[in-house]
């Protein structure tokens, strides 16, 4: 059972995932609009897995008896000028949920509720891979010496549930 200060963090967690999702669906449609479809490829896969993560909270929440509230989500930023740009802002923002699932951990901690600990090691081990990610493709921007062969080579991304 999710004590009532769990249950409203991870309805607030839910909602930051899904508002990730709306971010990364911004930058898809601003980086197609500037002829960089393999790049917005890249986001909407990623806007995919951003929804997926909040689904993941969402069956959690439910199957521990907990309500879900969904909160409002912010408009998000609607352009980004340059691939590098966009791409240095979702390493900043995946930064900042790592920030907040950590937060959730130590709470877990502090209410000694270790269905949510175990449950959120997932998401410790997720966002790792998602800073680790978004830094290598702020990397890669930086280095290239073609834009647009690195754009067919993230248009190669493939979503996996």
């Amino acid at each position: 059972m999710l004590s009532e200060k769990m249950l409203a963090e991870l309805n607030k967690q839910i909602t930051a995932e899904i508002y990730s999702a709306y971010l990364y669906l911004s930058k898809s449609a601003s980086l197609k609009n500037k002829n960089f479809g393999g790049m917005s490829h890249w986001f909407k896969a990623q806007w995919r897995e951003e929804l997926s993560h909040g689904l993941k909270l969402f069956d959690f929440v439910t199957s521990q008896g907990g309500l879900v509230e969904l909160g409002s989500i912010e408009k998000p930023k609607q352009v980004w000028e340059i691939p590098l740009e966009a791409f240095s802002d979702a390493l900043a923002h995946e930064k900042k949920v790592t920030g907040m699932i950590n937060e959730l951990v130590e709470l877990s901690v502090q209410e000694n509720d270790s269905v949510t600990q175990e449950m959120l090691k997932w998401f410790v081990k997720e966002q790792e891979e998602e800073e680790e990610t978004a830094s290598g493709v702020v990397e890669k921007i930086k280095n290239t010496n073609d834009i647009m062969e690195l754009d067919n080579e993230l248009g190669k991304r493939v979503f996996k549930d």
